[in-house]
């Protein structure tokens, strides 16, 4: 098994760590009430996904 001869720097280290960021998630807008929301997932503000109600909204 290779075993490296000598300890990389720190600031190697972080040069190969420079692409572990995080992600915006994508955002679309509800078929039926037009709100921004991820895709493949239940509206949370009217609770339809895929043309259908999932969740009914609550009554405040």
């Amino acid at each position: 098994m290779a075993v490296p001869k000598r300890r990389h720097s720190s600031t190697r280290g972080k040069k190969r760590r420079t692409h572990w960021k995080l992600k915006q998630p994508g955002l679309n807008t509800c078929g039926h009430c037009s709100s921004p929301k991820q895709s493949h997932r239940i509206c949370p503000n009217c609770g339809w996904y895929d043309g259908e109600e999932i969740v009914p909204p609550r009554e405040d």
